[in-house]
């Protein structure tokens, strides 16, 4: 068993394409009882807050959502927060096991701003690694 330079410190967020905001903004706030944290409506995004974590909302018309194949997963990728976060050393470690590194910058997210990288699992699912905030 390898030794991680990272521990997991839990989910930070789930993006979710869906078809229409309304109906969705209705089942998560009105329903699951989700509060809105922010919108990005020119990115066809909304957040919603569920607890510690975030369930971002990616409308299949906006920029964020669009050009996806028909019968796309409709979860375009989970995050999770890690610790430490030390990028290099982190980039180094997954290469060491033959999993690629894609679009490191610095990401909203359930803890706020920080720097994040994605990889894929051999499912091709999207998994987004990302720094633990001041409250992980």
């Amino acid at each position: 068993m390898p030794t991680h330079p990272f521990a997991i410190r839990g989910i930070d967020h789930i993006v979710l394409r869906v078809r229409a905001l309304p109906p969705a903004l209705e089942f998560y706030r009105d329903v699951l009882g989700c509060t809105l944290e922010r919108q990005q409506p020119e990115l066809g995004l909304t957040q919603l807050r569920a607890g510690r974590s975030l369930i971002d909302l990616v409308t299949l018309d906006g920029p964020l959502g669009a050009g996806e194949p028909p019968g796309a997963p409709n979860v375009e990728h989970f995050c999770l927060t890690v610790a430490p976060f030390d990028e290099v050393r982190l980039t180094a470690w997954l290469a060491a096991r033959g999993v690629p590194v894609h679009a490191p910058a610095s990401r909203y997210g359930a803890e706020g701003e920080g720097r994040s990288f994605y990889v894929d699992d051999p499912d091709g699912n999207h998994i987004e690694l990302k720094a633990a905030g001041p409250q992980g």
